[in-house]
């Protein structure tokens, strides 16, 4: 584990580094109660601009050490691996201090080497399981190399333009997006759902949101 985790944090720093929706496989979590203002979800007003045009949009802000966001992996999998094609999923790095900046970098790293799908699990698992620290330069760099990728090519994507550039905009986005905690999930710039104690209960209300998206679309 880096650091302690609830996982919520008030700390924003400013880094200086170079019917329902019918279809999803979760369908039976809308009988649940309806979703609470201000317990379940907050709107953001004005809401945030999106980068798919025409389709609803979920990104799932996370932190490779927070256990909450460990426990949801099983439950978002299978939910992003079946939605309907006019409903796209990106999973978006939180980045409130260095340590989470470090997360992000290997995030985006491992993205720009299409390794990303491959290992995002192995990396919670070795993180969460195994104890491995990835702000340990030794560590992570040993760990990498177990799954076959060079310390020296892993440093040169990590520091590449593209990938400072990705840690950038996760940056603006966990500071734009106004939450304290991971892991939050946001629907079409405007629904912000924080996490639950209950995993399903968290995408039953996502769920929710995305059938509104989809009728505000349409309008």
């Amino acid at each position: 584990m880096q650091e302690a985790c609830g996982c919520t944090t008030r700390r924003r720093v400013t880094l200086a580094i170079g019917g329902l929706l019918a279809g999803l496989p979760f369908a039976a979590w809308t009988q649940g109660p309806p979703p609470a203002l201000g317990k379940d979800y907050y709107e953001l007003n004005p809401p945030q601009p999106t980068d798919a045009s025409g389709k609803v949009e979920v990104l799932e802000f996370f932190w490779y050490g927070c256990p909450h966001c460990y426990n949801l992996e099983p439950v978002i999998e299978p939910w992003a691996a079946k939605l309907p094609a006019d409903v796209t999923f990106r999973r978006v790095p939180a980045v409130f201090n260095e340590n989470w900046a470090l997360a992000a970098r290997v995030h985006y790293a491992l993205e720009a080497m299409g390794q990303l799908d491959k290992l995002h699990k192995p990396f919670f698992d070795a993180i969460h399981k195994d104890g491995l620290r990835y702000t340990n330069q030794q560590q992570l760099e040993q760990w990498l190399a177990g799954k076959g990728i060079a310390a020296d090519k892993y440093q040169s994507v990590a520091k590449s333009f593209a990938v400072e550039s990705k840690v950038r905009r996760a940056i603006q986005l966990t500071n734009n997006y106004k939450f304290d905690g991971v892991p939050t999930i946001t629907v079409q710039g405007r629904y912000v759902i924080g996490a639950q104690a209950n995993p399903a209960r968290q995408m039953q209300v996502v769920d929710t949101f995305v059938a509104q998206a989809r009728t505000d679309l349409k309008k």
